[in-house]
Protein backbone atom coordinates (compact mmCIF):
# COMPACT_ATOMS: atom_id res chain seq x y z
CA UNK A 1 0.00 0.00 0.00
CA UNK A 2 1.55 3.55 -0.39
CA UNK A 3 0.42 6.44 1.86
CA UNK A 4 0.85 9.59 -0.31
CA UNK A 5 1.96 12.91 1.73
CA UNK A 6 1.94 16.85 1.26
CA UNK A 7 5.73 18.40 2.10
CA UNK A 8 5.30 21.23 4.31
CA UNK A 9 2.26 22.38 6.78
CA UNK A 10 1.13 20.64 10.37
CA UNK A 11 3.32 23.34 12.50
CA UNK A 12 2.15 25.36 15.47
CA UNK A 13 -1.88 26.23 14.55
CA UNK A 14 -1.58 29.46 15.39
CA UNK A 15 1.62 30.44 13.30
CA UNK A 16 0.06 27.88 10.59
CA UNK A 17 -2.98 30.45 10.69
CA UNK A 18 -1.19 33.62 10.18
CA UNK A 19 1.23 32.50 7.53
CA UNK A 20 -1.81 31.33 5.51
CA UNK A 21 -3.82 34.26 5.35
CA UNK A 22 -1.06 36.25 4.46
CA UNK A 23 0.19 33.94 1.82
CA UNK A 24 -3.45 34.37 0.64
CA UNK A 25 -3.35 37.91 0.90
CA UNK A 26 0.02 38.55 -1.29
CA UNK A 27 -1.19 36.23 -3.93
CA UNK A 28 -4.95 38.12 -4.00
CA UNK A 29 -3.28 41.46 -4.04
CA UNK A 30 -2.42 41.64 -8.06
CA UNK A 31 -5.96 41.00 -8.40
CA UNK A 32 -6.88 43.88 -6.05
CA UNK A 33 -4.71 46.35 -7.62
CA UNK A 34 -5.60 45.79 -11.13
CA UNK A 35 -9.02 45.42 -10.68
CA UNK A 36 -9.55 48.85 -8.55
CA UNK A 37 -6.94 50.88 -11.44
CA UNK A 38 -9.15 49.65 -14.40
CA UNK A 39 -12.23 50.36 -12.43
CA UNK A 40 -10.54 53.62 -11.42
CA UNK A 41 -9.98 54.60 -14.83
CA UNK A 42 -13.53 53.80 -15.64
CA UNK A 43 -15.31 55.23 -12.94
CA UNK A 44 -13.29 59.10 -13.05
CA UNK A 45 -13.18 59.01 -16.91
CA UNK A 46 -16.97 58.34 -16.94
CA UNK A 47 -17.51 61.39 -14.49
CA UNK A 48 -16.25 63.73 -16.83
CA UNK A 49 -19.19 62.55 -19.10
CA UNK A 50 -21.64 63.30 -16.26
CA UNK A 51 -22.03 59.77 -15.70
CA UNK A 52 -22.32 58.25 -12.34
CA UNK A 53 -23.12 54.43 -12.56
CA UNK A 54 -20.94 53.75 -15.89
CA UNK A 55 -21.41 49.89 -14.60
CA UNK A 56 -24.99 50.10 -15.38
CA UNK A 57 -25.86 47.92 -18.63
CA UNK A 58 -27.61 50.35 -20.44
CA UNK A 59 -23.65 52.30 -20.83
CA UNK A 60 -23.41 49.19 -23.30
CA UNK A 61 -25.83 50.66 -26.21
CA UNK A 62 -24.70 54.03 -25.42
CA UNK A 63 -24.27 56.77 -28.32
CA UNK A 64 -20.55 57.60 -27.45
CA UNK A 65 -17.86 54.93 -28.19
CA UNK A 66 -15.69 56.57 -25.50
CA UNK A 67 -18.69 55.83 -22.56
CA UNK A 68 -19.26 51.92 -24.51
CA UNK A 69 -15.68 51.62 -23.94
CA UNK A 70 -15.33 52.94 -20.46
CA UNK A 71 -18.43 50.64 -19.51
CA UNK A 72 -16.41 47.45 -20.62
CA UNK A 73 -13.56 48.63 -18.77
CA UNK A 74 -15.78 49.11 -15.26
CA UNK A 75 -16.80 45.60 -16.30
CA UNK A 76 -12.92 44.44 -16.89
CA UNK A 77 -11.90 45.90 -13.00
CA UNK A 78 -14.80 44.37 -11.75
CA UNK A 79 -13.95 40.98 -13.29
CA UNK A 80 -10.50 41.26 -11.68
CA UNK A 81 -12.38 42.21 -7.85
CA UNK A 82 -14.31 39.24 -8.06
CA UNK A 83 -11.54 37.01 -8.41
CA UNK A 84 -10.35 38.16 -4.98
CA UNK A 85 -12.30 35.83 -2.33
CA UNK A 86 -11.48 32.93 -4.79
CA UNK A 87 -7.28 33.91 -4.75
CA UNK A 88 -7.44 34.22 -1.11
CA UNK A 89 -9.02 30.99 -0.18
CA UNK A 90 -7.11 29.07 -2.74
CA UNK A 91 -4.20 30.25 -1.57
CA UNK A 92 -4.97 29.60 2.65
CA UNK A 93 -5.70 26.26 0.99
CA UNK A 94 -2.22 26.09 -0.57
CA UNK A 95 -0.54 27.48 2.54
CA UNK A 96 -2.12 24.57 4.77
CA UNK A 97 -1.31 21.93 1.86
CA UNK A 98 0.47 22.83 -0.46
CA UNK A 99 -0.83 22.30 -4.20
CA UNK A 100 -3.34 19.84 -3.69
CA UNK A 101 -5.05 22.73 -1.25
CA UNK A 102 -5.52 25.29 -4.66
CA UNK A 103 -8.63 23.77 -6.20
CA UNK A 104 -10.17 23.11 -3.33
CA UNK A 105 -9.47 26.44 -1.58
CA UNK A 106 -10.30 28.55 -4.69
CA UNK A 107 -13.88 26.98 -5.34
CA UNK A 108 -14.97 26.92 -1.73
CA UNK A 109 -13.90 30.46 -2.11
CA UNK A 110 -15.85 30.59 -5.15
CA UNK A 111 -19.06 28.86 -3.51
CA UNK A 112 -18.52 31.51 -0.68
CA UNK A 113 -19.00 34.74 -3.14
CA UNK A 114 -22.09 33.20 -4.63
CA UNK A 115 -23.46 32.49 -1.20
CA UNK A 116 -23.05 36.32 -0.33
CA UNK A 117 -20.52 35.41 2.84
CA UNK A 118 -17.66 37.96 1.77
CA UNK A 119 -14.35 37.67 2.96
CA UNK A 120 -15.18 35.72 6.14
CA UNK A 121 -17.04 32.86 4.01
CA UNK A 122 -13.21 33.26 1.79
CA UNK A 123 -11.46 32.58 5.22
CA UNK A 124 -13.66 30.12 6.38
CA UNK A 125 -13.52 28.25 2.94
CA UNK A 126 -9.76 28.05 2.65
CA UNK A 127 -9.18 27.23 6.13
CA UNK A 128 -12.01 24.39 5.44
CA UNK A 129 -10.31 23.21 2.71
CA UNK A 130 -6.66 23.37 3.31
CA UNK A 131 -6.91 20.73 6.56
CA UNK A 132 -9.41 18.92 4.63
CA UNK A 133 -6.79 18.28 1.99
CA UNK A 134 -4.32 17.98 4.26
CA UNK A 135 -6.59 15.21 6.59
CA UNK A 136 -6.68 13.24 3.13
CA UNK A 137 -3.14 13.43 2.62
CA UNK A 138 -2.29 12.22 6.08
CA UNK A 139 -4.78 9.36 6.69
CA UNK A 140 -6.05 8.21 2.76
CA UNK A 141 -3.73 4.93 2.11
CA UNK A 142 -4.48 3.99 -1.42
CA UNK A 143 -2.47 0.66 -3.49
CA UNK A 144 0.34 1.36 -5.00
CA UNK A 145 -0.77 1.33 -8.57
CA UNK A 146 -3.15 3.87 -7.72
CA UNK A 147 -0.81 6.33 -5.98
CA UNK A 148 -0.54 8.72 -8.74
CA UNK A 149 -4.45 9.42 -8.65
CA UNK A 150 -4.01 10.75 -5.12
CA UNK A 151 -2.54 14.29 -5.99
CA UNK A 152 -4.55 14.52 -9.45
CA UNK A 153 -7.66 12.79 -9.03
CA UNK A 154 -8.57 11.96 -5.09
CA UNK A 155 -7.16 14.95 -3.25
CA UNK A 156 -8.61 17.84 -5.82
CA UNK A 157 -12.30 16.01 -6.20
CA UNK A 158 -12.83 14.66 -2.55
CA UNK A 159 -11.58 17.97 -1.02
CA UNK A 160 -13.87 20.00 -3.56
CA UNK A 161 -16.49 17.97 -2.98
CA UNK A 162 -16.05 18.01 1.13
CA UNK A 163 -15.76 21.41 0.76
CA UNK A 164 -18.41 22.90 -0.88
CA UNK A 165 -20.94 20.85 1.41
CA UNK A 166 -19.52 22.59 4.40
CA UNK A 167 -19.68 25.42 3.34
CA UNK A 168 -23.10 25.20 1.25
CA UNK A 169 -25.08 23.45 4.61
CA UNK A 170 -23.09 23.90 7.79
CA UNK A 171 -21.63 27.72 6.40
CA UNK A 172 -23.91 29.03 4.07
CA UNK A 173 -27.45 28.45 4.96
CA UNK A 174 -26.64 30.34 8.83
CA UNK A 175 -25.36 33.22 6.83
CA UNK A 176 -27.86 33.69 4.72
CA UNK A 177 -30.84 33.28 7.88
CA UNK A 178 -28.52 35.32 9.50
CA UNK A 179 -28.53 38.28 6.51
CA UNK A 180 -32.62 37.94 6.26
CA UNK A 181 -32.83 37.94 10.00
CA UNK A 182 -30.96 41.51 10.28
CA UNK A 183 -32.52 43.03 7.37
CA UNK A 184 -35.71 42.19 9.23
CA UNK A 185 -34.63 43.69 12.07
CA UNK A 186 -33.23 47.19 10.18
CA UNK A 187 -36.76 47.32 8.63
CA UNK A 188 -37.98 47.50 12.30
CA UNK A 189 -35.49 50.46 13.35
CA UNK A 190 -36.58 52.68 10.71
CA UNK A 191 -38.55 54.58 12.65
CA UNK A 192 -36.65 55.14 15.63
CA UNK A 193 -34.12 57.98 16.35
CA UNK A 194 -32.42 58.58 12.68
CA UNK A 195 -29.10 59.37 14.28
CA UNK A 196 -28.74 56.04 15.84
CA UNK A 197 -30.06 53.83 12.67
CA UNK A 198 -27.50 55.41 10.83
CA UNK A 199 -24.94 54.73 13.42
CA UNK A 200 -26.06 51.18 13.65
CA UNK A 201 -26.13 50.95 9.25
CA UNK A 202 -22.83 52.58 9.36
CA UNK A 203 -21.16 50.22 11.34
CA UNK A 204 -22.79 47.13 9.78
CA UNK A 205 -22.02 48.46 6.25
CA UNK A 206 -18.04 48.91 7.93
CA UNK A 207 -17.79 45.56 9.56
CA UNK A 208 -17.38 42.88 6.80
CA UNK A 209 -17.17 44.86 3.50
CA UNK A 210 -19.05 42.84 1.85
CA UNK A 211 -20.08 40.04 3.46
CA UNK A 212 -24.11 39.33 4.49
CA UNK A 213 -24.17 42.03 7.70
CA UNK A 214 -22.51 44.79 4.90
CA UNK A 215 -25.33 43.21 2.37
CA UNK A 216 -28.51 43.40 5.16
CA UNK A 217 -27.83 47.06 5.62
CA UNK A 218 -27.45 47.98 2.08
CA UNK A 219 -30.34 46.28 0.88
CA UNK A 220 -32.55 47.86 3.63
CA UNK A 221 -31.04 51.33 2.98
CA UNK A 222 -31.80 50.87 -0.12
CA UNK A 223 -35.47 49.56 -0.04
CA UNK A 224 -36.21 52.30 2.14
CA UNK A 225 -34.86 54.60 -0.30
CA UNK A 226 -37.14 53.13 -2.83
CA UNK A 227 -40.01 54.55 -0.33
CA UNK A 228 -38.76 57.89 -0.18
CA UNK A 229 -36.70 57.63 3.05
CA UNK A 230 -33.62 58.48 2.73
CA UNK A 231 -31.21 58.96 5.62
CA UNK A 232 -30.31 55.13 5.88
CA UNK A 233 -28.87 55.53 2.07
CA UNK A 234 -27.16 58.45 3.19
CA UNK A 235 -25.78 56.61 5.88
CA UNK A 236 -24.19 53.22 3.92
CA UNK A 237 -23.05 55.02 1.05
CA UNK A 238 -20.65 57.26 3.67
CA UNK A 239 -19.68 53.64 5.10
CA UNK A 240 -18.69 52.28 2.08
CA UNK A 241 -16.24 54.21 1.34
CA UNK A 242 -14.48 55.02 5.19
CA UNK A 243 -12.42 51.97 5.59
CA UNK A 244 -10.85 51.78 2.34
CA UNK A 245 -9.88 55.21 1.98
CA UNK A 246 -9.07 55.58 6.01
CA UNK A 247 -6.82 52.67 5.74
CA UNK A 248 -4.90 53.94 2.36
CA UNK A 249 -4.48 57.30 3.47
CA UNK A 250 -2.85 55.25 6.89
CA UNK A 251 -0.32 53.54 4.86
CA UNK A 252 0.71 56.97 2.74
CA UNK A 253 1.07 58.59 5.99
CA UNK A 254 2.72 56.24 8.53
CA UNK A 255 4.48 53.27 6.18
CA UNK A 256 6.94 51.95 8.39
CA UNK A 257 3.78 50.80 10.76
CA UNK A 258 2.76 48.41 7.45
CA UNK A 259 3.88 45.59 6.08
CA UNK A 260 5.00 45.84 2.55
CA UNK A 261 2.40 44.19 0.88
CA UNK A 262 -0.45 46.20 2.72
CA UNK A 263 1.73 49.33 1.74
CA UNK A 264 1.04 48.11 -2.05
CA UNK A 265 -2.63 47.64 -1.16
CA UNK A 266 -3.33 50.74 0.67
CA UNK A 267 -2.88 52.64 -3.00
CA UNK A 268 -5.08 50.27 -4.45
CA UNK A 269 -7.51 50.82 -1.17
CA UNK A 270 -7.21 54.49 -1.51
CA UNK A 271 -8.47 54.50 -5.01
CA UNK A 272 -11.29 51.61 -4.27
CA UNK A 273 -12.53 53.80 -2.03
CA UNK A 274 -13.10 57.23 -3.59
CA UNK A 275 -14.96 55.43 -6.59
CA UNK A 276 -17.33 53.33 -4.15
CA UNK A 277 -15.82 50.20 -3.01
CA UNK A 278 -15.23 49.49 0.18
CA UNK A 279 -13.38 45.82 -0.63
CA UNK A 280 -10.38 47.64 -0.71
CA UNK A 281 -9.87 47.26 3.21
CA UNK A 282 -10.11 43.50 2.90
CA UNK A 283 -6.64 42.84 2.71
CA UNK A 284 -6.51 44.77 6.07
CA UNK A 285 -8.97 42.73 7.73
CA UNK A 286 -7.48 39.75 6.29
CA UNK A 287 -4.22 40.41 7.92
CA UNK A 288 -4.99 41.70 11.28
CA UNK A 289 -9.16 40.91 11.95
CA UNK A 290 -8.59 43.79 14.71
CA UNK A 291 -8.78 45.94 12.28
CA UNK A 292 -12.66 45.28 12.00
CA UNK A 293 -13.76 47.01 14.90
CA UNK A 294 -12.18 49.70 14.08
CA UNK A 295 -13.21 49.79 10.60
CA UNK A 296 -17.06 49.39 12.85
CA UNK A 297 -16.34 52.58 15.04
CA UNK A 298 -15.21 54.79 11.86
CA UNK A 299 -18.01 53.99 9.73
CA UNK A 300 -20.84 54.27 12.49
CA UNK A 301 -19.24 57.55 13.28
CA UNK A 302 -18.96 58.83 9.99
CA UNK A 303 -22.56 57.55 9.04
CA UNK A 304 -23.90 59.49 12.07
CA UNK A 305 -22.39 62.41 11.67
CA UNK A 306 -23.52 63.03 8.00
CA UNK A 307 -27.25 62.29 9.06
CA UNK A 308 -27.15 64.12 12.06
CA UNK A 309 -25.70 67.45 10.36
CA UNK A 310 -28.38 67.07 7.59
CA UNK A 311 -26.78 65.49 4.71
CA UNK A 312 -29.03 63.81 2.13
CA UNK A 313 -27.98 61.47 -0.78
CA UNK A 314 -30.48 61.22 -2.48
CA UNK A 315 -28.96 58.20 -4.93
CA UNK A 316 -27.33 54.52 -3.73
CA UNK A 317 -24.17 56.30 -5.11
CA UNK A 318 -20.74 56.48 -2.94
CA UNK A 319 -17.70 57.71 -5.54
CA UNK A 320 -16.51 61.21 -5.22
CA UNK A 321 -18.35 61.61 -8.63
CA UNK A 322 -21.32 61.61 -6.32
CA UNK A 323 -20.92 63.86 -3.74
CA UNK A 324 -21.47 67.44 -4.75
CA UNK A 325 -24.74 66.06 -5.67
CA UNK A 326 -25.58 65.35 -2.41
CA UNK A 327 -27.99 67.97 -0.13
CA UNK A 328 -25.37 69.73 2.43
CA UNK A 329 -22.36 68.00 0.57
CA UNK A 330 -19.35 69.95 2.51
CA UNK A 331 -21.06 68.19 5.44
CA UNK A 332 -21.18 65.14 3.64
CA UNK A 333 -17.28 65.48 2.64
CA UNK A 334 -16.64 66.47 6.13
CA UNK A 335 -18.49 63.21 7.68
CA UNK A 336 -16.35 60.89 5.89
CA UNK A 337 -13.48 62.97 6.54
CA UNK A 338 -13.89 62.56 10.03
CA UNK A 339 -14.91 58.97 9.67
CA UNK A 340 -11.69 57.74 7.67
CA UNK A 341 -9.54 59.93 10.22
CA UNK A 342 -10.75 57.30 12.85
CA UNK A 343 -10.25 54.81 11.25
CA UNK A 344 -6.50 55.97 9.90
CA UNK A 345 -5.32 56.94 13.39
CA UNK A 346 -7.39 53.99 14.68
CA UNK A 347 -4.88 51.01 12.92
CA UNK A 348 -1.62 52.37 14.53
CA UNK A 349 -3.13 50.40 17.38
CA UNK A 350 -3.48 47.58 15.24
CA UNK A 351 0.05 47.74 13.13
CA UNK A 352 2.57 48.32 14.64
CA UNK A 353 6.20 49.16 13.82
CA UNK A 354 8.21 45.37 13.34
CA UNK A 355 5.05 43.87 11.76
CA UNK A 356 6.36 41.40 9.53
CA UNK A 357 4.93 38.92 6.89
CA UNK A 358 6.05 35.43 5.68
CA UNK A 359 4.82 34.23 2.60
CA UNK A 360 4.59 30.36 2.01
CA UNK A 361 5.55 30.38 -2.03
CA UNK A 362 5.20 27.30 -4.35
CA UNK A 363 8.45 24.90 -4.82
CA UNK A 364 9.56 22.01 -6.07
CA UNK A 365 9.02 20.12 -3.31
CA UNK A 366 5.18 21.33 -2.87
CA UNK A 367 3.63 18.49 -4.66
CA UNK A 368 2.47 15.34 -2.81
CA UNK A 369 5.31 12.95 -2.60
CA UNK A 370 4.61 9.16 -1.91
CA UNK A 371 5.80 6.66 0.86
CA UNK A 372 5.30 3.22 0.79
CA UNK A 373 3.82 1.56 3.79
CA UNK A 374 5.57 -1.47 4.72
CA UNK A 375 3.58 -2.46 7.26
Amino acid sequence: MAKFRAEGGGGHVGTDVKNAIMTGVSYMLPFVIAGAVIMGIARIGASMYGIDNIWDNSHAQAASQMVKLLHQFDGFGGLALSLMLPVVAGYISFALANKPGIAPGMIGGLLASNLGTGFIGALVAGFVAGYIVRWMVRFIKLPRALASAGPIFILPVGGTLLTCIIMAFVVGTPLAALNRGMEAWLMTMSGTNKILLAAVIGGMVGFDLGGPVNKAAVTTAMALLASGIYDPNTAAQVAIIIPPIGLGVATLLWKKRFPESLREAGKASTLMGLIGVSEGAIPFALSNPKIIVINVVGSALGAAMAVGLGAVNHAPISGFYGWLAVDGWPVYVLSIAAGSAVVAFGSLLVFRHGDTETVIKPAASAAPKFKVNRQ
